[in-house]
């Protein structure tokens, strides 16, 4: 690019958005990223932080979050790993089970880390035996390491248990809700766009998927009948038959369970709010991470319904597999990737990228980042107000400069909105988002404080503007982060409630905000939790309707 006098092409000015993905990311996150006009990352013609987005399957090293750019976004937490990990992840819950009581995280199975809980285990296998008047008790087997259902063992007789690594061994779930003889379990997707404060999406559609032979206690080792693994039963000889109340293959879309619970008169809203609540309990155990910024995890929660509509969390997946097996994942998944970029909120700012060979002339930046020390600042006649900088080389220098380049960055989309097309069509997201980034305009009057419990699943993205006025407040983690979280709304410092169907499900009221904003006070989040579940049981009526329509299913 050339520059004459002080003068920019305001077409180079505004590049596409730039991604790049290390080995083995599935092909489906570059098209999904391609379809929206964004260009892949060549490090022989680009500088090494010219890029906006890193995605890969494996966790990033520190040294990658340190030297984050502020325009950049890491698609992994250092240490996400405490919840991914089946044994570290069973040691968080009995220790929150502890603290806080056993009746909210009741959710989780009884769970022994083996060897180191080898005779804990056999003393409550032989309590198990010999209580009497009870059904038989089952266990299975998990290696703590591996994923796709590798290395399961399912058994009765502790003569049975054999195991050459670390493994956890659980309380097998021995009456799980069947459709049509046929055991399944959920596959949620959950978003965490921040640790500090704790902020989580739930995504409405998601995977049910199936055991593709009828469920059997008499016949343990029948993984086609225990395990819903879709790398599992797409080996097995039933997959691809038409199977009754299932039909091909051996996955739903969880909208279509949820249509069909409520044809047979289920109702599901308490069961997807216990839901919601398993997936928060969860993300406590392990809040909070090491601080990092601009990053976000995309977690795969396993959730298995037993046929009294009590939901269990089997596990959480740490990077879940976007490969796409059937035309169902091809639905669920590419939509699902076009929503994480809405939530992950870029903006026209982020097209601004640091270019350390070919951005520098006369000691001059056309990146429009200042020093957290400020300098004085020169105009571009007819383009933008451009400040001298020293080289940007951490996020921390960052903060002043985004309030700074806010109104230059709008003089530029102007210029260049007929010139460039940096981001997608327009949806009523990326509206909504626009609207929110718009320049505060200061009021002397405080709005007033409403405590208001967010949308549930079912709510309208037409209502978003209307709920993200709740829980009004000044400032918002302006101690603890360098950089202000890319998706919180510059209008209020609030988590947008909805994003495509990405749905916020924590903080949920402003409790719960407050208590999230200046670290994490878990004690006054579980007291909040403990509000929101008595309010989510049942009457006895609802009860009784729930397990007359259990009864369709077995």
């Amino acid at each position: 690019m050339e520059m004459v006098g002080d003068d920019y092409d305001t077409r180079d000015i505004l590049r596409p958005l730039v991604f790049r993905l290390h080995a083995n990311v599935p092909a489906i996150v570059r098209e999904v990223l391609l379809e929206r006009g964004w260009t892949e990352f060549d490090k022989n013609e680009q500088d090494d932080a010219d890029w906006n987005l890193y995605w890969r399957n494996s966790p990033f090293r520190m040294t990658d979050h340190h030297s984050i750019k502020p325009w950049q976004r890491l698609n992994h937490y250092p240490e996400a790993v405490r919840i991914t990990r089946k044994d570290y992840l069973a040691r968080h819950l009995k220790r929150m089970k502890g603290a806080y009581g056993s009746a909210l995280y009741e959710f989780s199975p009884v769970t022994f880390i083996m060897p180191n809980d080898y005779v804990k285990f056999t003393e409550e296998y032989i309590k198990e035996r010999q209580s009497a008047g009870i059904r038989p008790t089952y266990w299975i087997c998990k290696p703590v390491d591996l994923s796709r259902g590798r290395g399961i063992l399912i058994f009765q007789d502790i003569k049975d248990l054999v195991y050459d690594c670390t493994v956890i061994v659980q309380k097998y779930i021995s009456n799980p809700l069947l459709i049509s003889g046929y055991k399944l379990d959920l596959r949620l997707y959950v978003c965490v766009t921040s640790f500090c404060p704790l902020t989580i999406y739930t995504y409405e559609e998601g995977l049910v998927r199936f055991a593709t032979e009828k469920f059997d206690l008499s016949s343990l080792d029948n993984i086609y009948a225990h395990l819903t693994n879709t790398s599992i039963n797409k080996y097995g000889v039933s997959y691809k038959k038409y199977k009754e109340g299932i039909g091909g293959g051996c996955k739903w879309t969880l909208s279509k369970l949820r249509s069909y619970l409520r044809v047979l008169g289920v109702d599901d809203t308490v069961l997807w709010q216990k839901i919601n609540n398993i997936v928060i309990l969860t993300l406590l155990a392990v809040t909070p991470l090491p601080v990092a910024s601009n990053c976000f995890e995309l977690f795969g929660f396993d959730i298995l319904i037993d046929n009294k509509f009590k939901p269990w969390l089997l596990e959480v997946n740490y990077s879940p597999a976007l490969c796409l097996d059937c035309s169902i994942d091809y639905t669920v998944k590419r939509k699902l990737l076009h929503d994480i970029v809405e939530l992950l909120n870029y903006k026209e700012i982020d097209t601004f990228r640091q270019n350390q060979v070919e951005r520098v002339k006369a000691g001059r930046r056309l990146v429009p980042w200042s020093t957290a020390g400020g300098s004085a600042t020169e105009k571009t006649p007819g383009l933008l107000t451009r400040p001298k900088v020293a080289k940007c080389t951490s996020a921390s220098s960052v903060q002043p400069a985004l309030q700074a380049a806010r109104g230059s960055v709008c003089k530029v989309a102007t210029l260049t909105k007929k010139t460039t097309r940096a981001h997608p069509r327009k949806t009523l997201t990326s509206q909504l988002r626009e609207r929110m980034n718009l320049p505060k305009i200061p009021s002397p009057a405080k709005a007033e404080t409403k405590n208001k419990q967010l949308p549930g699943a079912r709510h309208s993205p037409h209502k978003s503007a209307q709920l993200s006025r709740w829980l009004p407040s000044p400032d918002f983690c302006n101690s603890r982060l360098p950089i202000r979280p890319y998706f919180f709304s510059e209008k209020d410092q609030r988590p947008i409630p909805r994003v495509g169907d990405f749905v916020l499900v924590f903080p949920f009221n402003e409790a719960a905000f407050q208590a999230s904003r200046d670290g994490t006070d878990i004690k006054s989040i579980i007291k909040e939790i403990n509000k929101l579940v008595s309010k989510q049981l049942p009457s006895k009526e609802q009860k009784t309707k729930k397990r007359v329509g259990c009864l369709t299913f077995v």
